[in-house]
């Protein structure tokens, strides 16, 4: 590996492409136990690069609040409340433009290296409402100029809030500068909330769950709203822990850690049973899975309810910081970088700075009004009904158990997809043939199968694969994220956002045969259940089976497949032929087999 040069597995790039999808995937998950992606180093010094940019833009924009001191004063000021209430909104803003997760190399953007802005500033493009049926003025999938305008007033709103020096008077015995009036926050609250029901697509990526609402907390004196805010942080560190109480989290620790560019190659096997026979996770992997578990509960809990200053609140706030850039280090897929940096920051700020405030200080319960419907009832909806809820909002973080999806393409489909898309940037493989040769772009691309492949829910695809295309050999396999970032532009593990909704937006543009696109959706796993569901639809026909997949089924398998058509399916309800044939009709939605 190079600093442009990637680490690709030794395989002539002709012969590789002509081997059954099996054969390509078994070199493919046994090279990534060692070399992960295989990105080269300028892959690596870019998300450095925008990380220092988020860091200095945010402490440029900051330090020009008046009152407030210079650039090189921010040891003098970091601890001012306003830095926080405007971190938030800086954030907020980094992430809806699409420079925060989602961004870059690592997951599939080489060129341009970021979407969402855009997309979302050009008309024509693909819009996923999330209750189009439900939501007056929400139907259509397709983005208008009022939807452009409500985007650009956000990114303007926000700005502007940056701009708002601090109001209100002092804070006794905190501040001299003040807090943000709440007024000034409505035009952002307003826009975002509006546009998100246009579009769930956008509110997603200004990460809503945790961003819109801490905006609601700048409403409240400034005692209810750092309580609020650490009540914030909490929901999120004991979201991802009760997420990870699973058997998919220690296939994402194993993952990652094969992915970690300071880890020596040769180190990594550890991680798994038996590199190259079996690449289930280790021992190993396990112990860590339930270590970061314990963390996740055990510190925020010392934190928020007991912690209050002294050597054992500031050995809580190291360990915690430390947790966090140990998983900034490995540079998972998706790249939440950022997200870890104002993790990092928050701890230090809320509990370190003004670890004063005490939750049992809390003055107005109508703050616990506010914030606990977003906090409790929505994650724990979530983990019951995952098909309902987003894993965002649901704070079921990156544990190995989200709703996935793969598109299967024959044909000159994928070409026609392309060209029947209004889009900013062509699919992944030819990003990288901007970049490479066209051998060199094509083991690139695959990559991300044997990324997904190494996860448990990829054991079911693979079977799931295998059993809708039974041997056919012209299929092109694509995983719905590269298709949601083509498409939508973001993506960052949802897989609602890549479901049959974004297959009925794209097949009345391309208008594909039966047979020509098919996408298997499987849905996460409820919290009460050792299941998951799938659907496979067709774009011309539909719905065509729905049934269940069980989690020891993919504990138990390798990431390739094994068991060709034949992988175990349960419940199943059949809509139509797998594999409909030329001129096949319409199946009644009521067959069952």
């Amino acid at each position: 590996m190079g600093f442009m040069k990637p680490q690709l597995p030794p395989v002539d790039a002709g012969t590789f492409g002509a081997l059954p999808r099996g054969e390509r995937l078994r070199t493919l998950t046994r090279h990534w136990v060692e070399h992960g992606f295989g990105s080269p180093y300028a892959v690596y010094l870019f998300y450095v690069v925008k990380c220092l940019f988020y860091v200095g833009g945010a402490a440029f924009v900051i330090a020009l609040t008046p009152g407030i001191g210079s650039l090189t004063d921010f040891s003098s000021w970091w601890s001012e409340p306003i830095v926080y209430q405007k971190l938030i909104v800086f954030t907020l803003l980094y992430e809806v433009i699409g420079l925060g997760c989602g961004s870059g190399p690592l997951t599939s953007r080489f060129s341009p290296p970021i979407g969402a802005v855009l997309y979302w500033l050009r008309p024509g493009t693909i819009r996923l409402p999330p209750w189009p049926e439900r939501v007056p003025l929400t139907r259509g999938d397709r983005r208008s100029g009022v939807d452009v305008l409500l985007y650009a007033a956000v990114l303007a709103s926000g700005g502007w809030l940056l701009s708002r020096p601090g109001t209100g008077g002092t804070i006794p015995g905190v501040s001299d500068i003040g807090l943000l009036s709440p007024f000034a926050v409505v035009p952002l609250l307003v826009f975002l909330g509006v546009l998100g029901l246009r579009d769930k697509t956008i509110f997603l990526a200004a990460r809503g769950e945790q961003y819109w609402l801490s905006l609601l907390l700048f409403f409240f004196p400034y005692t209810d709203m750092f309580i609020g805010f650490t009540f914030v942080m909490l929901a999120l560190w004991w979201g991802a822990a009760t997420s990870k109480l699973n058997h998919h989290f220690p296939f994402v620790v194993a993952t990652m850690m094969s992915n970690a560019p300071l880890i020596p190659s040769g180190l990594k096997r550890i991680f798994y049973r038996d590199h190259p026979r079996d690449l289930r996770p280790s021992r190993l992997s396990f112990l860590l899975a339930h270590v970061g578990t314990a963390t996740e509960y055990a510190v925020p809990l010392y934190l928020v309810f007991l912690g209050e200053g002294g050597f054992w609140t500031w050995a809580a706030l190291v360990f915690m910081a430390v947790f966090h850039l140990h998983i900034f280090s490995t540079v998972p897929m998706g790249v939440p970088l950022e997200w870890n940096i104002f993790f990092v920051f928050s701890l230090f700020h809320l509990f370190g700075a003004h670890g004063d405030v005490s939750v049992r200080d809390l003055q107005s319960p109508w703050l616990l009004v506010v914030i606990l419907p977003s906090l409790l009832l929505v994650p724990v909806l979530g983990n019951v009904r995952p098909d309902l809820v987003s894993f965002l909002p649901a704070m079921r973080y990156y544990a190995g158990n989200w709703a996935t999806s793969v598109w299967l393409f024959t044909g000159d489909a994928l070409e026609r997809l392309e060209a029947g898309l209004t889009t900013a940037c062509r699919l992944p493989t030819h990003q990288l043939e901007s970049l490479y040769d066209a051998d060199t772009a094509m083991i690139m691309g695959q990559k991300v199968q044997s990324w997904r492949s190494m996860h448990s829910h990829g054991r079911a695809h693979n079977g799931l694969i295998d059993r809708v295309t039974d041997g056919q050999d012209d299929v092109v396999v694509m995983d719905g994220e590269l298709v949601a970032g083509f498409a939508i532009g973001w993506n960052f593990g949802e897989g609602h956002l890549h479901d049959d909704q974004l297959l009925r937006a794209v097949q009345a543009r391309c208008g594909f045969a039966p047979g020509e696109l098919r996408v298997i959706c499987l849905e996460g796993q409820p919290i009460h259940r050792q299941t998951q569901d799938y659907e496979v639809h067709d774009a011309a026909l539909g719905l065509l089976e729905r049934g269940r997949v069980t989690v020891q089924d993919m504990l138990a398998r390798q990431p390739w497949p094994t068991d060709g058509p034949d992988y175990p399916v349960y419940d199943v309800r059949s809509f139509g032929p797998l594999r409909p044939g030329p001129g096949a009709g319409t199946p009644p939605l009521d067959t069952v087999s």
